[in-house]
């Protein structure tokens, strides 16, 4: 099963940038099914970048995917040292089951970014 970390305001679009993220919405996905593992807070302030960046990737909780409408420079790269593959929404009504049911529809053919996550 893979991991998803979604950044979203309201748990139905992927609307938010990941470091002014307050909640993040973890889903597991295989080919078959979806189902919301929880719900993370994640709105405690932080002053310093580094800090703030580093309590983020707590709050994804070690998921496989992050996906954004937003993500710095900085923070991607910290995100992809912590084993999470950090992408972004093409817009910011893009669903949260609409990503879920296009990452499902990749797993039986995956490209290689889906294949190492699927290996790991």
């Amino acid at each position: 099963m893979i991991k998803i970390a979604f950044a979203s305001k309201d748990g139905i679009c992927v609307n938010e940038h990941f470091g002014w993220c307050e909640k993040f919405y973890i889903y597991g996905v295989d080919k078959d099914s979806y189902e919301l593992i929880k719900e993370v807070d994640s709105s405690i302030k932080h002053e310093a970048e580094v800090d703030k960046l580093e309590y983020k990737i707590e709050c994804i909780d070690n998921s496989d995917i992050l996906y954004v409408t937003m993500i710095g420079p900085k923070a991607a790269n910290m995100v992809k040292y912590a084993g999470t593959f950090p992408m972004k929404s093409s817009s910011e009504d893009e669903k949260i089951e609409d990503v879920l049911r296009s990452i499902q529809k990749l797993i039986d053919n995956p490209p290689l970014w889906l294949k190492r996550i699927l290996l790991k």
